[in-house]
């Protein structure tokens, strides 16, 4: 039986001059969704694009649309994002206030909902919500920029997190995002992680549908 293995490149570190063609590699590739980062401002220090960026993609995209939301007050604007068609729609334990509120009414409104949190967070902040979450994001950098370094102490925490997903009976899945590449995609894997998000690692490769597959299925 072939694992769970899945692959969401992140939009972030696409060629945005050559956008729709960037998206067409993706469809006709291995991957299984499309990471979209979206960023305020105020979270995290940079701004990327909002809703109808994500409509017009949603267009032209045939994988599902993996969208994280890096913002503050994320329950302002679900149905939006649900709308613009997010199919996961991931929001920070940091930057919401009520957020079994929130991850309640993601689900409500028809998207399947995730949570992630930042680096310096423990995942047994997590334990209140796991039962509402269809996605647990760790972050394995600071988020706000692409291309940066992997932290080493994820590793620990996404084996933590897939060690309370069984004792809980839970059925979310484990997302990484930042600092993916090909040397530690297995580590990843092996640790319980089924979704991983490969920005500059895909984008920036010599063949970006080469590396997918790479990151998929080598050492199986």
């Amino acid at each position: 039986m072939m694992p769970n293995k899945f692959i969401a490149p992140s939009l972030l570190s696409a060629d945005f001059i050559r956008l729709e063609s960037e998206i067409s590699m993706i469809n006709s590739s291995e991957a299984d969704y499309l990471h979209l980062d979206i960023m305020d401002g105020v979270f995290v220090p940079n701004i990327t694009f909002g809703w109808p960026i994500i409509e017009q993609i949603n267009q032209i995209c045939t994988k599902p649309l993996d969208v994280h939301l890096m913002i503050v007050q994320p329950e302002r604007y679900i149905q939006q994002f649900i709308n613009a068609g997010a199919h996961f729609l991931t929001v920070h334990l940091e930057a919401s206030t009520h957020l079994h509120r929130t991850l309640t009414s993601i689900r409500e409104a028809g998207a399947k909902a995730g949570v992630s949190i930042n680096p310096h967070t423990p995942v047994s902040a997590l334990s209140e919500v796991l039962d509402l979450v269809d996605l647990v994001l760790i972050m394995s950098v600071n988020p706000g920029f692409g291309g940066q370094s992997f932290i080493k102490n994820s590793l620990e925490k996404i084996k933590q997190l897939s060690q309370m997903r069984k004792q809980g009976n839970h059925s979310f899945l484990i997302e990484v995002d930042g600092g993916v590449n090909l040397e530690n995609a297995n580590l990843l894997f092996d640790a319980g992680a089924e979704i991983l998000v490969a920005g500059n690692a895909v984008f920036k490769s010599e063949n970006p549908s080469e590396t997918i597959i790479l990151l998929k299925y080598r050492n199986l």
